[in-house]
């Protein structure tokens, strides 16, 4: 119960704190991000009889800049005044200060929970159940991920500095963590003539979700249809229900969408199962429910645009919901995603995918006023414009994972200072340094939901890869491939072994054995992230 409480109290808090950064003049700030500000003003001088007579002469317009998650990312892409940046940066990685604390006891009572359960290490409770098998199993695979992409992210880092320094027109300059989304974001642009507010044009949100239903239909021959909601069903006008029909099998699930940003929500974006699948009887079957929720802004306005990232971040969650709706278990315990946690993000991971393929986005992106299908041309730039800092992601995500490992690990003791552990392990396994006072682990909320298994993502990805250039990468779109997708692993939910139905699927190649664990076989991903012929030429070096 008290790591149920503090766990609440952990998102609450982001919720709550998300600070606010007070930024005059309104020049500072571009003016296609001003609709996601709070205009303020203030005096110039000093109140006088003369000053106050004169109000609208005297005011200064500004900015006060939210630092939530959302807001905080544009402000660091689109803002050219560097020292915005840096203070929106610090700010947006500061807040909750409450979080320390409520950090430091939920560290303490998962490692007492883990105790009680005879185990060494709340990390080691969570992982042994898993195909890790163990924390020294996990530890090892990010180690090795880290000491790998190393080469590749610093040379990335090389690039960003380079390009800051003829940005500037300077022989020298530091490159700090705020300079990199504004950076890359115009080398991108630079690179690949890519402006995001054309992107997003072909993507507005109705066309989404017809996508959506248009991959439901290839792959697995079932039709979403919206359905009424019987009164007090719904927690929130937004939301929007609809029923999973197959044409042989009939009804197979329900699905909530609640996907618009508003005040007091949960803040990320999730699927949560409502109901779990299990057979009730020899003829009678327990449907499945889940709730599809987002943050998009606008309310009922499918026309709002969203960009690619939020496109992605929806078919993701997408996938999740499809192994839940598709699962048919004997148990609800083992009902769709309730599986191994290692293994949970794999079908939302390979559905990324398919919110970056051609051939499926030209069956529903289209240009919100003409209607015209996204160019190929345009979706190739994209493709390109994503692979540019795939290292540099790679190895931050594995640096969340180290970090996750490490805090919910043996070895952390009764220390209150994560910030100063949470510093040195940035500066050992990426190539960007730590900005003192920062502490962007307390609103960090995959703390919460997978602490000691956020390394779960970086085992999907692998897996993913490989399952796409294996299985789908050919005929992504085909009822062939889903049936082979439903059949060997989406119907069983966790009913069985994860490592044989992945050895089911596509055969050897997709896992190793590792010290009495299972690791993802990373050469799929490797491949697409360039990463092995890298290592080739530094052997052939």
């Amino acid at each position: 119960m008290d790591i149920f409480q503090l766990c609440r109290e952990f998102n609450q808090n982001i919720i709550n704190d998300p600070g606010h950064v007070d930024i005059f003049q309104e020049s500072h700030i571009p003016k296609h991000i001003h609709h996601l500000l709070k205009p303020i003003c203030r005096l110039t001088s000093g109140p006088s009889r003369e000053s106050l007579i004169s109000w609208d002469n005297k005011k200064e317009k500004g900015f006060r800049i939210t630092t939530d998650s959302r807001i905080l990312q544009s402000i660091l892409q689109w803002t050219s005044d560097d020292e915005v940046r840096k203070m929106v940066y610090i700010q947006g990685h500061s807040v909750p200060q409450a979080n320390h604390e409520v950090l430091h006891e939920l560290i303490a009572a998962r490692n007492e929970l883990a105790q009680i359960m005879g185990y060494r290490s709340y990390a080691e409770f969570i992982v042994m159940p898993n195909m890790a098998s163990s924390p020294e199993v996990v530890k090892s695979f990010l180690l090795e991920m880290s000491k790998m992409i190393k080469p590749k992210a610093d040379e990335e880092f090389e690039a960003i500095k380079n390009f800051k320094r003829k940005s500037c027109g300077q022989k020298y300059v530091h490159l700090e963590p705020w300079d990199e989304a504004y950076y890359t974001a115009m080398m991108k642009s630079s690179a690949y003539n890519l402006d995001a507010c054309v992107v997003a044009s072909y993507f507005p949100l109705g066309q989404c979700i017809e996508g959506l239903k248009m991959l439901a239909e290839s792959l697995f021959g079932v039709t979403f249809h919206s359905v009424p909601l019987a009164p007090g069903e719904s927690w929130h006008p937004d939301v929007l229900k609809l029923s999973l029909q197959h044409p042989e099998e009939g009804e197979m699930g329900y699905l909530y969408l609640d996907l618009y940003s508003r005040a007091g929500k949960y803040t990320g974006c999730a699927n949560f199962a409502i109901k779990g699948g299990r057979r009730l009887s020899e003829t009678e079957y327990q449907l499945p429910v889940v709730a599809l929720i987002c943050n998009f802004p606008g309310s009922h306005n499918l026309s709002v645009r969203l960009n690619h990232h939020e496109v992605e971040t929806l078919f993701h969650e997408f996938g999740h919901a499809l192994h839940s709706l598709l699962s048919r278990t004997d148990y609800q315990h083992f009902s769709g995603t309730r599986v191994a946690l290692d293994f949970a993000e794999t079908p939302s991971n390979l559905f990324e995918y398919y919110a970056w393929d051609y051939r499926v986005l030209r069956r529903f992106a289209k240009h919100y006023l003409t209607g015209e299908i996204i160019p190929e041309k345009l979706v190739k730039s994209m493709q390109g414009a994503r692979d540019m800092f795939a290292a540099t992601e790679l190895q931050r995500q594995i640096f969340y994972a180290l970090v996750d490992q490490t805090l919910f690990g043996e070895r952390l003791g009764q220390t209150r200072d994560t910030s100063s552990i949470v510093a040195d392990m940035k500066r050992q396994h990426t190539s960007w340094n730590h900005v003192e006072g920062t502490h962007w682990h307390i609103r960090f909320s995959h703390f919460i939901n997978y602490g000691a298994g956020y390394y779960s993502y970086l085992y999907a990805k692998c897996f993913a890869a490989t399952i796409w250039q294996k299985l789908c990468q050919e005929d992504p779109l085909s009822l062939t491939t889903g049936t082979t997708l439903r059949t060997k692993i989406l119907q069983h939910g966790g009913a069985k072994e994860p490592a044989d139905m992945l050895n089911d699927l596509v055969g050897d190649g997709i896992l190793r054995y590792c010290n009495g664990g299972i690791v993802p076989d990373i050469t799929s991903f490797s491949d697409e992230v360039k990463l092995m012929e890298d290592k080739q030429e530094q052997i052939l070096l």
